[in-house]
């Protein structure tokens, strides 16, 4: 069993990580913590002047009052919320906070990235932690 678990949800797709949680409900130690981890691409300045006036932190409440909803109803979970490239995030995350295991969605890839997702396929190859697929 593993004691800290990480779920990266993406952020257009939360209605998909149920069967992530169930997964690492089922995984996750007694005493284990799960960790639900939404990454926010950074919006370029050159689109983000058009935004309304603090969309950017309209958009971060949003998405962790979301993810918020997800941990009540584990009662032992956590969110956070990053904003930065998804791999590269996922992957710092789970070094930098002794994460044992990564549950991550894949979607149905297209030719470029043929078995994974792009980013399920990058955490795959440089996560230092096992990692559990779901398709």
């Amino acid at each position: 069993m593993y004691k800290h678990i990480l779920v990266p949800i993406a952020p257009d797709h939360p209605a998909k990580s149920s069967n992530s949680l169930d997964i690492a409900q089922r995984l996750l130690a007694e005493d284990g913590v799960i960790t639900l981890l939404t990454v926010m691409e950074p919006i370029p300045s050159y689109v983000a002047q058009y935004l309304p006036a603090g969309q950017q932190d309209k958009n971060r409440a949003e998405i962790l009052g979301d993810l918020e909803k997800d941990v009540a109803a584990l009662g032992n979970a956590e969110a956070k919320l990053a904003v930065g490239h998804p791999a590269r995030e996922i992957e710092d995350y789970a070094e930098n906070h002794d994460v044992d295991l990564i549950v991550i969605a894949s979607h149905r890839p297209g030719l470029q990235d043929y078995f994974l997702g792009s980013t399920a396929a990058r955490v795959v190859r440089h996560a230092k932690c096992a990692v559990h697929v779901l398709r």
